[in-house]
């Protein structure tokens, strides 16, 4: 499928998405395989390694940025996306090393520039992570 790096500014170490599986104008779907050497696991924590929560939020956020860009058919070069509101977040199991999350997000509406969306990341068919959350796209320089 499509290379994520094609369609958001985001990069390593910072880009929790690894493959888009599948996309269409209301949906996608994304992996990100998580390793055993990943940067935060030495901080979090040392004795007992599982991905902080925020970082999960982060791929499900990520996963909207590419869908709004395939939306504005990846015309987003001076646009960068900028989440705007998360909503009933909800931490459900801990992703551990050598865990594949698989995020799934829907676009729920668009009003002018704002998408609002609601997403999930899972480990082995269980829900992690569900968020309901708004993202925009903003001119690179400007403020929100």
């Amino acid at each position: 499928m499509d290379n994520v790096k094609d369609y958001i500014p985001h990069r390593e170490p910072f880009l929790f998405v690894d493959e888009i599986v599948e996309i269409t104008e209301t949906s996608i779907k994304t992996k990100k395989f998580i390793s055993e050497e990943e940067y935060f696991f030495k901080g979090h924590y040392p004795n007992y390694p599982l991905m902080p929560g925020v970082l999960i939020c982060e791929a499900i956020l990520q996963s909207g940025a590419v869908l709004i860009s395939h939306l504005v058919k990846g015309d987003i070069k001076d646009d960068v996306p900028v989440v705007t509101r998360m909503n009933n977040v909800k931490f459900k199991k801990m992703v551990l090393p050598q865990s594949t999350i698989e995020m799934q997000v829907e676009l729920v509406e668009k009003i002018q520039s704002a998408y609002f969306l609601k997403g999930t990341a899972k480990v082995d068919n269980k829900i992690a992570v569900y968020l309901d959350f708004a993202c925009g796209l903003v001119r690179k320089g400007e403020l929100l």
